[in-house]
């Protein structure tokens, strides 16, 4: 325009005036032209040429009218395209000596945020590395005032990493690593995948060298990375499989509740912010234990040649640090994490070490001891890097590639059971700890429970019980025809400590990957008559997409129904599972993000209004006679409640009945699974009111967290791990697994020490054999299998009862820590306790009847160990494998029917068990041997 505009002003202006007879031209040249009008329209007005024609003013003052405001309009976003090619274009410059990374995918606000937020945390004070981001679009405003508020740490460019340029910009064959950030909420979320695992080609085809962390939506699309030749996960290249991990934490949740809350708060970096109030405040004790997090480090040669449990204690004891779990490398020089080995394993020099700690500096103390130098200190924080360590440097040698002198070494395994604390005596030299009790013996029952269906595992055993790794149990094919219940079917079902999973989803509804959930409640540590059974609540059709990949695991049926009907919940007893789930596929479908929880939430508050009983089922109570007003039992997070002090003291003596009727206690309970052990009965009269059924829900937005407990006081405001939904053990989100990409990158152990803790023991052998689409193989019992169900599991311990009830009486958190691991080899990480359980009992209401506490219990994370224990505590521990005791059977044909298992006292021959394992059941409910229809008793004194 402004060329053209200059062209009719030259012409005017040599031209002169029409009416004048064109006697009065001004001679200018295009140029002069152009610079006028350039003048004019910048408003600058030199006033050195100018327009003598009345014809040429004219013009100008058209032209000004019309060429300023076009001008002025179009000004701005020339300079901004100016800008922004300057600005998010050209390429990274590195720094000398200064590491930087790439992230690129879905790249907005809120997953930058989210990420940063972890990546940069205060606690993190060593990082010294750069982030590079790269997407396609520029980014909007929020986004940019993030990185301008972060630009010493963070740059961002953009372009696409499918473009070879583009990865050159970005510098990614010198960048440390790249990772590569997936859309948790996309619509589609194999197509989200798929366009993850192009990036990942596309970058490792440019650089096969470099090392990728990607996120994925769905579990079967992680065999797709294995199909790239330069995918190597030694090299560090991993996955972190949303899908797999969060229903893991869920599976987890349902053997110990609150251990989603517990590794979320672990793997992420989190302050501990100032709380006004009570000191004995459930938020402070809560808020506390999040403070820790989970380090790695290698540990001091002091500790050669000590079992696992004896240097846990005393790393326990003198260092203040929580070491649960060990790498052990075997002769091929591969790698692997064992949790709470016990007393098998021996720790080496150069033995990496995982622990529990509030920060890096403190896990250093595990590296630096010394006994010749550190054993009279009584200031742990002054264990620093000794004389000996600087020897040993001086010689080019590290305390973890060799064994010191003769005489310093004899010195250090000698006198390592006398180390220097006085109230600690004898901590090593216990015979114990190197034969350990059985937990099960302390409480009075048999050695061990029983092994798999039908009886304990021989090498010889010729039936498939477990899969080819031996890491899961597993059984025949079934259709799901066969273990489908109607209404009325799943009514007459004798259901009880069992898993339900209440799913919201339609026919088309993407896959929510249910394997992962059933897979870690297939462990094969758990013995066959320990798992739980696990009834699927939702739409049939939906179902069979997900059924070819749960179709060979044992105890497991559907009920097609609704999550929302109140008669589908009674029948398959809701008031008498261990957990009931509440998932949602229909989370993609909805437009308002706001409601995008609102299936879920329904139906949580649907089953918290539920009531059980004769008057609110109508069907007649478990046990016979009236039903309880009282409700007993360690392993529901429902609390004690009675409406006056006679009823209490009634309640006082139920609750002893109660635990007498088990001969093995807590963990037996909750490992009768849908047998209707008599302490299983005993169990069913806990729940009359649906706020006590044991719940988690996932969310997908965390302000949706807020609605869960409507008699909360949680400010909308609250980050999602200090509300009280998610303290409590009773929610989970997605967004927590945002941590883990951060964890991954400065740990790389770590995500595989996730991976054994939630999913059950999934290995790389067991994705290849995933990966081939013919779903899980079964494999013939024999040693090398048998070995593989030798790991510790995950469980809840009740303070009142058993082997712990000595330290119910007000007795220290530390002290219950070493007895545990000393005496059983448990090793204990948390408390699982009532919310009101610090504070004093509430006054009784006028009429006399008794104030009731509240109901819900909440995680503390590795407390000190002098907290105090309460009476109604349960104690979160890592328990070895028990292995089968031995049987002696006697067969008896039993009529159809359901599992029965009873206690049976007084014989004169101590405790007797009698296992009734029947046939006649659907959905595999049986072992195998009793599918002809008879059944077995299997007598265990």
């Amino acid at each position: 325009m402004w060329l053209t505009a200059s062209g009719l002003f030259h012409l005017i202006e040599n031209s002169g005036d029409v009416w004048t007879n064109f006697d009065n031209p001004q001679l200018l040249t295009y140029f002069e032209c152009c610079y006028m009008l350039m003048v004019t329209m910048s408003t600058v007005g030199y006033g050195d040429t100018y327009p003598k024609t009345t014809c040429g003013r004219m013009f100008i003052t058209i032209f000004i009218l019309i060429g300023f405001a076009t001008f002025a309009s179009y000004v701005p976003e020339i300079v901004e395209l100016i800008s922004n090619r300057k600005k998010y274009g050209g390429s990274y410059n590195q720094e000398r000596g200064r590491k930087h990374i790439v992230v690129c995918g879905h790249i907005n606000y809120e997953s930058v945020s989210s990420f940063i937020k972890d990546f940069l945390h205060e606690d993190r004070d060593d990082v010294d590395v750069v982030i590079v981001f790269i997407h396609q679009s520029a980014p909007d405003l929020d986004l940019q005032a993030l990185f301008k508020r972060h630009f010493t740490q963070m740059e961002f460019f953009q372009g696409s990493v499918m473009n070879t340029k583009d990865l050159e910009r970005v510098k990614i064959d010198q960048a440390d690593a790249c990772l590569i950030l997936a859309n948790k909420y996309a619509s589609d979320p194999n197509a989200e995948d798929a366009g993850n695992i192009m990036r990942v080609i596309s970058i490792k085809d440019f650089h096969p060298k470099i090392r990728i962390i990607t996120q994925m939506l769905q579990y079967e699309n992680k065999a797709h990375l294995l199909n790239i030749p330069s995918w190597n996960w030694r090299e560090g290249d991993d996955v972190v499989c949303l899908t797999e991990l969060k229903l893991g934490f869920i599976a987890q949740s349902c053997l110990a509740p609150g251990f989603s809350s517990v590794m979320a708060n672990l793997f992420a970096m989190r302050s501990n912010p100032k709380v006004d109030g009570d000191e004995n405040s459930w938020l402070k004790h809560y808020l506390a234990g999040t403070a820790n997090e989970m380090y790695t480090d290698y540990l001091s040669s002091a500790f050669s040649g000590l079992t696992f449990s004896q240097v846990a204690e005393f790393i326990f004891v003198k260092l203040k640090l929580l070491m649960f779990a060990v790498e052990l490398r075997d002769e091929n020089d591969e790698t692997k994490i064992i949790i709470n080995p016990g007393s098998k394993v021996h720790i080496q020099d150069g033995t990496l070490g995982f622990f529990i700690a509030g920060s890096a500096q403190e896990v250093k103390r595990a590296y630096f001891y010394c006994k010749a130098c550190h054993d009279d200190l009584t200031d742990i924080r002054k264990i620093k890097e000794c004389k000996c360590a600087a020897e040993h440097k001086a010689n080019g040698r590290t305390p973890l590639q060799h064994a010191t002198a003769a005489a310093h070494k004899n010195k250090q395994l000698n006198g390592i059971a006398s180390m220097g604390l006085a109230s600690y005596n004898s901590v090593l030299n216990d015979s114990k700890s190197l034969s350990p009790t059985s937990y099960f013996d302390s409480k009075g029952g048999p050695g061990g429970p029983g092994g798999g269906p039908g009886g304990g595992d021989t090498e010889s055993d010729p039936i498939k019980r477990y899969d080819v790794t031996g890491m899961f149990h597993w059984c025949e094919a079934r259709g799901i025809e066969k273990c489908v219940w109607t209404r009325t079917e799943a009514a007459r079902q004798t259901l009880s400590s069992h898993v339900i999973v209440c799913i919201f989803a339609e026919p088309d509804s993407p896959l929510i990957g249910l394997r992962n959930l059933v897979m870690p409640l297939r462990a094969s540590m758990f013995h066959y008559h320990e798992l739980k059974h696990v009834v699927l609540l939702g739409n049939l059709w939906y179902l069979r997409k997900e059924w070819d990949s749960l179709a060979n695991f044992p105890k497991l049926d559907i009920l097609d129904g609704s999550p929302l009907n109140r008669a589908d919940l009674r029948s398959i007893k809701v008031n008498l599972c261990d957990m009931c789930i509440i998932l949602s596929a229909n989370k993609t479908k909805v437009v308002d993000p706001a409601v995008t929880d609102k299936e879920s939430i329904l139906a949580s508050l649907n089953i918290k209004a539920m009531h059980f009983g004769d008057s609110a089922s109508g069907a007649p109570h478990p046990i016979g006679g009236p039903a309880p007003l009282i409700n007993v039992g360690h392993d529901n997070p429902g609390f004690i409640t009675a409406s006056s002090p006679q009823q209490q003291q009634s309640q006082h003596q139920q609750q002893q009945q109660a635990r007498q009727l088990s001969a093995v206690g807590a963990l037996a309970a909750a490992a009768s699974g849908p047998f209707a052990t008599p302490t299983a009965l005993a169990r069913s009269q806990e729940v009359l009111a649906g706020a006590n059924v044991p719940m988690i829900t996932e969310i997908v937005n965390d302000d949706s967290a807020q609605y869960l407990d409507q008699d909360d006081d949680d400010d909308p405001d609250t980050e999602l791990y200090m509300t009280q939904p998610f303290a409590t053990g009773t929610t989970f989100a997605i967004s927590v697994l945002d941590s883990i990409m951060s964890a991954a990158y400065f740990n790389p152990k770590a995500l595989t020490l996730i991976r054994t803790l939630v999913t059950g023991g999934a290995t790389p052998e067991l994705e290849l054999i995933l990966a081939e689409g013919a779903g899980m193989k079964g494999g013939y019992t024999n040693a090398e299998m048998l070995k593989n169900r030798d790991r510790c599991r995950v469980a809840q311990l009740p303070v009142y009862d058993g082997a712990f009830s000595k330290f119910a009486d007000g007795g220290q958190y530390g002290e219950l820590v070493v007895h545990a691991l000393k005496t059983f080899q448990i090793l204990c990480f948390g408390i699982y306790r009532f919310r009101d359980a610090n504070l004093a009992p509430p006054p009784a209401a006028a009429d006399g009847s008794a104030a009731v506490p509240c109901n819900k219990r909440y995680v503390v994370t590795n407390p000190p160990y002098e907290f105090v224990l309460s009476a109604t505590d349960l104690i979160m521990a890592f328990v070895p494998f028990e292995p089968p005791s031995q049987k002696r059977k006697v067969r008896k044909k039993v009529s159809g029917g359901h599992g029965v298992k009873s206690h049976l006292a007084g014989s004169g021959v101590g405790d007797l068990e009698v296992d009734f394992i029947t046939g006649g059941g659907s959905g595999g409910d049986h072992p195998p041997l009793s599918q002809g229809g008879g059944g077995l008793f299997d007598i265990k004194t």
